[in-house]
């Protein structure tokens, strides 16, 4: 019999993921390219210390960014101030066949640093998996290494800091020592950035003595080198303007050829399709073709939007910085290390490099303005800086409390002068990397086989008590195509980005994507039944999750039940997808029921758990039968109170006591039949 022509596609992408994993891109990989680590490109950690000259060792576990970003910044301080040759390096770079043998091999070696984020349900970020599969499974005993740890994690959800906890008793149950105290930054306090300040300051104090370290005054050593290329200029077809990555730089095709996208490598997706969904609050629906590409989503993944800067964040930033007049000049960068690498392909220019590739739009850390101090373009400006970036509350008064970014704070921290003495190296070396944001996919893989639909709220917050705004990066990017695409006249967009790209490669709405795979996913069985809970833009998934069952029904799989608790602030307002749902009534009949929440409507106001405890017998007659929980949302309060009042649902129904009901949610949990998917 022969192969149908999709599934002979899907068979070969299937192969060439796991030839992907397996080879770690070698096979595809260009003359010359470092696809495994940095260096020599060896894999083996103590070769690479000492081929390096390497005598510390900082390993990060990153899913956003913000755990490597913090990483690097630790291990240029470490060796800047105490003079030890440090390695910073992604932990799926490496293997770890002989790491208990780095304290024995690498002669004059002092320690390693573990910068691990929590992800998901209290999980390893994925390039943390294969080191916590050796400490598991391969790892005996570790006599003799030191370590330390800074956790990332979130209190709102249950597992907090579970990656940083699990790493620091893990590798004391292998004899491993610890240094100092395990570290524990609080995203969901938005402390993170003072909880590591406090961290390091303790454990460089406990470094100098337990380690005898001599420290020396702060001073920046740049690991990378900017220089002024005068033989190319932007219209060079080898110079990149802020394409994803190198292997688009110079094509001639416009970048959706079929070829093997990933989140190394994103496909410009065209948006085939975008509306407003709320235009008193403004939240888009946007629709992407992955026809031309390898990419395939299962219901319940996440789509990786790429974004980029808009045109007022990119004008201040170069004005802060001095360069208006050299922002088109080419630019070379070269690393000074060879444990570093740039993620920015060169030879590139000013204003590409800060439009496409830096993190410029989020808030300024107190970090990030202590380390500008010597960079200072006047004594007073010098002297400003340091009073206002070592005082805790000061900071937050002068530069958090009014909605700074970096150009905003630079800018005025010195009342106005430019920055030029600010080298650009530092500049690329101390601002994270622009990083993917991630969207619950909205549409169903059954029901939308070559597309993909995202639902996005436009982030814009006023900050009180000044005229600025916070706007959201990706948001707004999506929320300035929507108005544009569809030529909308009576609507300004809060930011104007260059929606064409890099010599035009974004023209005619294009967005770079990949997707990431999620364990959110409705049962195998489509007969068993759901329970979803999703206020706002938490009904995303659901909505992917119901059009999955429409069209099972449509090919005459009759489902289970389904329920969704909608929640949102007025029926008028923001109630979003509102004549989507009778169509699908239509299809699946009584086994699709909505509850709505419209918290704004009522004198008292009435949430999704409020409603879920109305139909307390319902809910409860489906988890007896075998129904899956979602989840959906808010994780700081929202997620918290949707499990109390299931808790009390159940010991309600059950009549059990409060202590049960929680354990039986537990099981739930381990069962896999709650699930969340929360920020």
């Amino acid at each position: 019999m022969a192969i149908d022509p999709l599934d002979l596609f899907i068979l070969i992408v299937i192969i060439a993921g796991f030839a992907a994993y397996f080879s770690k891109g070698k096979l595809w990989a260009k003359d010359g390219e470092d696809v495994s680590a940095y260096g020599s490109g060896s894999r083996d950690l103590v070769e690479t210390l000492n081929e390096t000259g390497k005598k510390a060792l900082v390993l990060f576990g990153s899913q956003t960014g913000t755990a490597e970003d913090y990483a690097h910044k630790f291990a240029k301080e470490f060796q800047s101030r105490f003079g030890v040759p440090t390695m910073c390096a992604d932990l799926a770079d490496y293997d770890y066949d002989n790491f208990d043998k780095i304290a024995s091999e690498v002669s004059g070696f002092k320690m390693v640093f573990f910068f691990t984020a929590t992800y998901g349900e209290g999980d390893p970020t994925d390039n943390a998996l294969d080191f916590f599969d050796y400490l598991d499974n391969d790892c005996e005993d570790l006599s003799g290494l030191k370590f330390a740890c800074f956790g990332l994690g979130n209190s709102t959800y249950e597992f907090y800091n579970a990656t940083g906890k699990r790493t620091s008793k893990t590798l004391k149950s292998k004899n491993a020592k610890q240094i100092g105290e395990l570290g524990l930054g609080d995203d969901g306090m938005a402390t993170m950035d003072e909880d590591y300040l406090a961290w390091k300051d303790s454990m460089f104090a406990v470094l100098k003595n337990t380690l005898k370290l001599d420290e020396k005054e702060l001073e920046y050593e740049p690991s990378m080198e900017v220089s002024e290329n005068d033989t190319l200029t932007k219209e060079s077809p080898e110079v990149a303007l802020g394409e994803p990555d190198s292997r688009y730089v110079n094509i001639n095709n416009d970048g959706t050829k079929a070829e093997f996208f990933d989140h190394t490598h994103p496909f410009l997706a065209p948006v085939v399709f975008s509306k407003e969904l709320c235009p008193k609050r403004h939240c888009i629906h946007v629709e992407l073709d992955l026809s031309n590409s390898n990419i395939k989503y299962l219901t319940g993944d996440h789509l990786a939007i790429w974004p980029s800067n808009p045109d007022s964040k990119v004008t201040k930033f170069v004005e802060a910085l001095g360069l208006e007049d050299k922002k088109d000049h080419v630019i070379d960068i070269k690393s000074l290390d060879p444990t570093v690498r740039c993620e920015i392909p060169t030879p590139t220019t000013y204003a590409a490099v800060i439009r496409y590739y830096l993190e410029i739009s989020g808030p300024v850390s107190r970090q990030f303005v202590k380390s500008v101090v010597q960079f200072s373009p006047d004594e007073e400006t010098k002297q400003r800086v340091e009073t206002i970036s070592n005082d805790k509350s000061l900071f937050q008064k002068e530069i958090t409390d009014k909605g700074f970014n970096v150009a905003d704070a630079l800018l005025s921290l010195s009342n106005g002068a430019k920055w030029n003495t600010l080298p650009f190296a530092f500049i690329i070396e101390s601002i994270a990397h622009i990083q993917p944001r991630y969207y619950s996919i909205s549409s169903s893989s059954l029901y939308d086989k070559e597309k993909v639909h995202a639902t996005v709220m436009v982030e814009a917050n006023d900050v009180p008590n000044t005229t600025r705004m916070t706007t959201g990066v990706c948001s707004n990017l999506i929320f300035d195509l929507e108005v544009k695409q569809n030529h909308v006249t009576d609507v300004k967009p809060y930011e104007n980005y260059d929606l064409d790209g890099p010599r035009g490669k974004f023209s005619k709405f294009k967005l770079p994507v990949h997707v990431r795979r999620s364990t959110f996913k409705l049962p195998s069985n489509s007969n068993t039944p759901v329970i979803m809970v999703g206020p706002g833009t938490g009904v995303a998934p659901f909505r992917g999750f119901i059009r999955e069952r429409v069209k099972q029904a449509e090919n005459g799989d009759k489902g289970g039940k389904m329920i969704l608790f909608y929640g949102c602030r007025r029926s008028t307002d923001d109630y979003l997808y509102k004549d989507e749902w009778p169509e699908y009534a239509k299809t699946l009949g009584g086994d699709l029921k909505i509850v709505t929440a419209f918290s704004r409507e009522t004198a008292k106001k009435v949430y999704v758990q409020h409603k879920m405890l109305e139909h307390s017998k319902e809910i409860f007659d489906l988890l007896e039968k075998g129904a899956f929980f979602y989840v959906c949302g808010d994780a700081s309060r929202m997620a918290r109170d949707v499990q109390k009042a299931l808790t009390s649902i159940i010991a309600k129904e059950n009549n059990v006591s409060a202590e049960d009901a929680a354990d039986i949610v537990k099981d739930l949990k381990v069962e896999n039949r709650y699930q969340e998917d929360v920020w």
